[in-house]
This record gives C-alpha cells, structure tokens and sequence, in this order.
C-alpha cells in the first residue's frame, strides 16, 4: 500500500502505476458536472472576470498539486460546520469533455471517481503528469468516514452536491487505474472485452 500526501509533485506521481493501491492523505476537492463546466466556461473559454477572480485564485492554490474527486456528497451542517455524511464515486466519463483542460489550467496531479475516463483525460496524464484513480461505489458511508475535515466549500449556489467541497482526508482508499505512462486498465477491459464479442460471435 503506497501513502501519497497531498499536494504532490510530478516526480510522486510518476512512480505510481495501473495496479497500484494508494491511501491519499491531505487536502482535496469534489467537483462534478456542473462545477467542471462553471470552471470551463468561467477560467479556460474566456478571460477570469474580474468578480470571479478570487475564485478562480483560491482553486488554483487549492487544485495545484491535488485531486479532484468526482462526488455528489451528503453533507450534513452542526453548529456552523459541515460534515460529510456520504461521499461516495461518481461515473467519471461525464467529464471527459473537460478534464484535460482542468488538469492542464490547475495543474491537477489526480482524479478520484468510478468508471475510468478516455483518450483525452489519459493524453492529459501522460502531458502534465497525472493520474486517475478508481474508488469503489457502493461504500459511500465507509468512504465518508476518511474524509476528516471540511475546510471550505465554493459554487454552493449550485447545490450541495454540484458545489465543490474543499476537503481534508486520512488514508482514503483508491487503485490506480490510469497512470501518467500512458497506461489505462479501462482501455484493456474494454479491448480484451470487444475481442471476447468478436471471437463469440464468430463461433455462430
């Protein structure tokens, strides 16, 4: 088992490889569709307006170094403070339309989430030295359990699930699925899947 402290540099990241299991401890942040698209269309397709700028300064700190974790989560707020309830993976591929973009204008080293990702996510990897990592549904509750701390949370106009959360987190569980070397477990089920198709449909 490998602990990897976040932030972290492009020299970690590449020692990790498809297979690896990996307990993230530091600081990250959830993000799903409706933040992946606000970060796009407000940082990356035009020029940061000048009332979004302090956003957009805080996630760069945030982000540069770090891991986005694709999650909904189920937050529950005492006495000031929010505490993760549930905080389970979402499926990643909805955001293979922008994911390379994130990585490259924040230097992400990481993505958390279900599913794997495609071609334009793993080309990004192998660029900027990032890596995805698969974390298992179903375990929503157990997961929340690594997630120690709320730190801070933007976009929370966008609801508690689309907002993104600023999170601190103790040995939470991940596989690495994609790596920065250009290797991508998904790719191979999918291949060696469509090859099982092909040689059964032969057969008829």
């Amino acid at each position: 088992m490998i602990k990897l402290h976040l932030p972290t540099s492009d020299e970690e990241i590449r020692k990790l490889r498809v297979g690896d299991q990996v307990m993230l401890n530091g600081t990250m942040i959830t993000a799903r569709d409706a933040a992946h698209h606000y970060m796009v269309e407000t940082f990356i397709r035009q020029e940061v307006p000048d009332g979004e700028r302090e956003t957009y300064d805080k996630l760069k700190s945030v982000l540069s170094g770090s891991v986005i974790y694709h999650c909904g989560p189920v937050v529950k707020e005492e006495g000031g403070k929010y505490r993760f309830v549930a905080a389970g993976p979402t499926t990643s591929s909805r955001e293979e339309p922008y994911e390379h973009l994130i990585i490259r204008e924040f230097n992400v080293k990481g993505i958390i989430g279900k599913g794997g990702m495609g071609p334009k996510t793993l080309e990004a990897c192998q660029k900027y030295s990032a890596v995805y990592f698969h974390a298992v549904g179903g375990a929503a509750t157990f997961t929340a359990q690594a997630v120690r701390e709320v730190l801070d949370v933007y976009k929370l106009d966008l609801g508690v699930p689309e907002a993104m959360w600023v999170i601190r987190v103790e040995d939470f569980p991940v596989v690495v699925t994609m790596d920065a070397h250009g290797d991508s477990l998904h790719a191979k089920v999918a291949r060696e899947s469509q090859d099982n198709l092909d040689d059964l449909l032969a057969s008829f």
